[in-house]
């Protein structure tokens, strides 16, 4: 619990010479402060990712990239099954990389990290990014303008969350690994590869 909230619910014990309504009112506060964080990652999950410059929301994002779009019936070199997958991971890692889930921003040790070197999947250890590729975007997760190798990547079109993106997967393991983006460094790609850190594992040279 934020130390925030702690201030909060000591509140009505300093008023409870007042009137009942007051203390109930207060301890529903309580609860509001538990919720909102909720709600501002929810709503941050929505937008961040977007773009640092653009103030207006638009939900069709795709990207156009040299990757090869994934197929429909898809098969990865790297083969497990789901209870092996949650052996070989942690509990963060399987629910990003095998459950497509995203991990709060700003708060993987990734983002800051600019040491020379490669950025290799969690899950098989694909070589996926180069730190010569890697730029701070602002936007909470580790951010690069350019694949080391466009075949270790593979993309999908992402309809979640009522927009549309370019997600972007391990093409060695099926890995989920975030996103792509049309936003990045106009003087490189163009792109911003959106990567969750957890999906991620850095080898440094």
């Amino acid at each position: 619990m934020p130390p925030w909230t702690e201030k909060i619910a000591q509140v009505p014990l300093v008023i409870q010479t007042k009137t009942k309504t007051s203390i109930v009112r207060l301890k529903d506060m309580k609860k509001i402060f538990f919720i909102i964080p909720s709600f501002i990652f929810m709503f941050t999950h929505f937008i961040a990712c977007k773009g640092q410059s653009n103030t207006k929301i638009d939900t069709t994002m795709q990207t156009q990239t040299h990757h090869q779009e994934i197929k429909k019936n898809q098969t990865f070199e790297v083969q497990k099954t789901d209870q092996e997958w949650q052996q070989s991971l942690d509990a963060e890692q399987y629910r990003i990389l095998r459950q497509k889930g995203t991990e709060r921003p700003f708060t993987s040790p990734l983002e800051e990290i600019y040491d020379g070197g490669t950025y290799v999947c969690a899950g098989c250890g694909n070589q996926l990014f180069s730190s010569e590729g890697k730029f701070d975007s602002g936007c909470g997760w580790p951010s690069f303008y350019e694949a080391l190798d466009q075949k270790q990547i593979i993309t999908q079109t992402d309809n979640t969350f009522g927009m549309t993106r370019t997600e972007i997967l391990c093409a060695k393991c099926g890995g989920h690994l975030g996103h792509v983006f049309n936003d990045g460094p106009k003087d490189k790609s163009g792109l911003r590869y959106c990567v969750n850190g957890k999906s991620l594992n850095f080898i440094k040279k």
